[in-house]
């Protein structure tokens, strides 16, 4: 039996995942064919369905991705010792990232997908589950070392936490004039003044 290349398979993967990204952000995931990602990665259907039987096995890969990438920056991120501090510097990264047009348009085509897909919708529900129970997670270490208010329900702040990234992209959908990475000196101000204690 043939072995397989652990190295080798991971950067086939990582590959086609690459190009995907790159298929889906310029045409949408309906919009772009097996094909095109095939031309894209430089290999032959045969060898991308190996990896990937389905244009959904793709995009459920990316969320899958996305999801243990910010496992792995909230994990990070519990380690700073000004937690608010941290979750500032996390708000600016999704600023940047919504300023990336690349990135923007993938974001918005997987929640468009999730709607239509119930597995994508499934994923995209666990991730985001994940990610407020991340943010809950901050908050109540951020208020037990007094960095934000203590008396601050952390649930409800994260649900509008996320709320606010998730308006951070569609922003960029239909605003053609907003500019996420010149929003970051106001967006700390009104963290600032919904987290901390107000004297």
């Amino acid at each position: 039996m043939r072995k397989i290349d652990p190295e080798k398979h991971a950067a086939r993967r990582r590959l086609i995942l690459d190009a995907a990204i790159a298929c889906f952000s310029r045409k949408g995931f309906h919009g772009t064919s097996t094909a095109e990602i095939c031309a894209e990665a430089g290999m032959s259907p045969g060898n991308l369905f190996h990896y990937f039987p389905t244009k959904h096995t793709i995009i459920a890969a990316i969320v899958e991705e996305e999801r243990q990438e910010t496992a792995e920056i909230f994990r990070k991120l519990g380690e700073e010792e000004d937690l608010f501090a941290a979750l500032l510097g996390f708000m600016d990264s999704v600023l940047e990232l919504a300023g990336d047009p690349a990135y923007s348009s993938l974001a918005l085509e997987i929640a468009a997908e999730a709607m239509r897909d119930e597995r994508i919708g499934t994923l995209a529900a666990t991730n985001d589950a994940e990610l407020q129970s991340a943010l809950v997670a901050l908050l109540r270490n951020a208020a037990s070392r007094n960095q934000i208010d203590r008396t601050l329900d952390a649930e409800g702040a994260a649900r509008w936490i996320a709320a606010i990234i998730d308006g951070i992209f569609s922003r960029v959908a239909v605003d053609p004039g907003f500019k996420p990475k010149e929003e970051g000196v106001l967006l700390h101000r009104l963290l600032s003044r919904f987290l901390r204690t107000q004297d």
